[in-house]
């Protein structure tokens, strides 16, 4: 079944609403037609919903709700990631591919070694959460992972305090793996992961993030590119607490 999402105001009693871009996708994409099922998410609260197509419209579709979905595909635990600027290609399939795997939010870092800079930093939020969102609906997720605006890696450091656990991939680091910072902490609720640009974090960085708690990991013998590097350690958290 297709997915989508709806603001809280599209739901009424046992029939939601469906408008705008999903409108047009519904019925001139996918020619979907009446009795059809979907899911839809309310963005609001998270919940699940399986409907049928009731009527289709000319500005609008009318859904019924069938049931309540209550089978979650959010994980277990709460993961935030903090992504060093990497070059724009770079960080739409870092959007898409955090998504795909469960990441609860991601928040874009400017770091010592960004190459990149953000040229008009609002309208590219913008997109990149359009990003998210296709890839939710791809991936059937009860939630749109939200992309936060840029920050620095002070303000970084001030917003990692409130995590059980913070794990930051370091190409330096040679004795804790990220297994072992994974199994020593079994029962955290919130994990935040820290990822550098394409030139990587800088040794003034790193010691900021020692000085907040922070676990320096290595992700193997090889170096990952950025756009890895998050894929990498979102699976391996995912096989830790989810699998």
């Amino acid at each position: 079944m297709y997915k989508f999402f709806v603001e809280n105001n599209q739901i009424n009693g046992n029939l939601i609403t469906i408008t705008g871009e999903d409108y047009n996708h519904i019925a001139n994409v996918l020619r979907m037609k009446k009795e059809e099922k979907i899911l839809i998410s309310n963005k609001q609260t998270s919940e699940t919903y399986t409907c049928y197509i009731n009527q289709i419209n000319k500005n609008d579709i009318i859904c019924t709700i069938i049931e309540k979905n209550d089978k979650s595909t959010e994980m277990n635990i709460k993961v935030d990631v903090y992504q060093g600027l990497p070059k724009a290609d770079k960080m739409e399939y870092i959007i898409q591919k955090s998504v795909e795997l469960g990441v609860n939010k991601i928040i874009p870092i400017n770091m010592k070694y960004c190459i990149a800079k953000i040229k008009d930093e609002e309208k590219k939020n913008i997109r990149w959460n359009k990003i998210s969102e296709v890839a939710a609906k791809q991936s059937k997720r009860n939630i749109i992972p939200k992309v936060e605006m840029s920050i620095d890696i002070n303000k970084a450091c001030e917003e990692l305090k409130k995590y059980d656990l913070v794990l930051v991939a370091y190409e330096n680091e040679e004795n804790t793996t990220i297994k072992e910072a994974l199994q020593n902490d079994k029962e955290v609720k919130s994990i935040a992961v820290i990822i550098g640009p394409e030139g990587g974090i800088s040794n003034d960085e790193i010691e900021k993030l020692k000085e907040i708690g922070a676990k320096i990991v290595t992700l193997g013998k090889r170096i990952l590119r950025t756009e890895t590097a998050s894929i990498v350690l979102l699976s391996m958290i995912t096989y830790e607490y989810e699998l």
